[in-house]
């Protein structure tokens, strides 16, 4: 049999002299000979396979929102998510604020109106539901209660119009009955037990899906709980939710906003519409997630 030395072995591998050193001393390579203290390496011996390095697992979303929110990153998703969530949630709701004006209030702390007029609410709840965001994103991995949907409550409409009238219940549930879409809503009295209910159910599951938020989503705004916001602390549940269990979230836009509405309306009869039209909103968000080379 025909003997290499470690030099002519490492130019044909394509390693070092030092590696082939090492491939001999762990007796990595069949049939090596050491004489003296030079290897001696069979012209066919085949080349060691390297071990694969360890897949790094992705950094969930979650932990990538807190380390920008802390660091009060320009730029990243923290700071799109805080503008696109807040300027189309409140969009939905009959906001006139513009695109370009929520995202200078969120990184100015100033008021750019422009020509013609703002509404004040608009400006309050729309720097309220950046507060909320933070607090969704500082307590997402905290068990969804009562008390902290109460809180989202008392965060967004604080300070408005509302919060002054008398028979406005801010950060408690309605105390007059109320509709949505035309369709009535769990009465004042049952607000309480109704939405028990509804959170024994979600938190008893083993495992959360994308259509079980979803699901929560639907029966949630069927309660109505809250005499107005109800849509806006929805919407902020499901972005907790999908971070707790490191689901791609998703943001309901323009071009979602009556396929969203259909699919409330329809889910006893066909869940898959809504379901399809939080997909296609996942979707979108999933290329803004590549664009900031994000893997979740």
């Amino acid at each position: 049999m025909r003997y290499l030395s470690v030099a002519e072995i490492a130019t044909k591998w394509g390693v070092t002299d030092r590696s082939v050193r090492k491939y001999c001393a762990d007796g990595k390579i069949a049939g090596v000979v050491l004489k003296g203290k030079t290897w001696h390496i069979p012209e066919n011996a085949e080349k060691p396979a390297r071990k694969r390095r360890a897949s790094k697992t992705p950094k969930p979303l979650l932990a990538i929102l807190r380390e920008q929110k802390e660091a009060r990153l320009s730029g990243g998703i923290y700071h799109r998510i805080q503008i696109d969530l807040t300027y189309n949630s409140n969009h939905i709701e009959g906001s006139r604020l513009t695109h370009d004006q929520t995202r200078y209030i969120f990184e100015t702390n100033t008021v750019g109106i422009g020509n013609g007029s703002v509404n004040v609410d608009d400006i309050l709840e729309t720097t309220n539901h950046f507060r909320c965001i933070d607090f969704v994103i500082d307590n997402a991995t905290s068990v969804l209660t009562e008390k902290y949907i109460k809180s989202l409550h008392l965060m967004l409409k604080s300070g408005t119009s509302d919060s002054r009238k008398s028979w406005f219940a801010v950060g408690d549930y309605k105390k007059l009955p109320n509709e949505v879409g035309g369709r009535e809503t769990v009465a004042p009295e049952d607000v309480h037990t109704a939405l028990r209910e509804l959170l024994d159910d979600y938190n008893d599951l083993s495992v959360v899906t994308l259509k079980d938020i979803i699901a929560f989503h639907v029966r949630f705004e069927r309660i109505h709980p809250f005499q107005d916001g109800n849509g806006r602390i929805g919407r902020l549940i499901m972005l907790k939710e999908c971070l707790k269990h490191n689901i791609v979230p998703f943001i309901i836009d323009e071009s979602h906003k009556m396929f969203y509405y259909r699919g409330l309306g329809e889910w006893d009869f066909e869940t898959g519409f809504l379901l399809d039209t939080c997909l296609s909103a996942q979707d979108q968000f999933r290329k803004i997630l590549e664009r900031f080379r994000i893997d979740v």
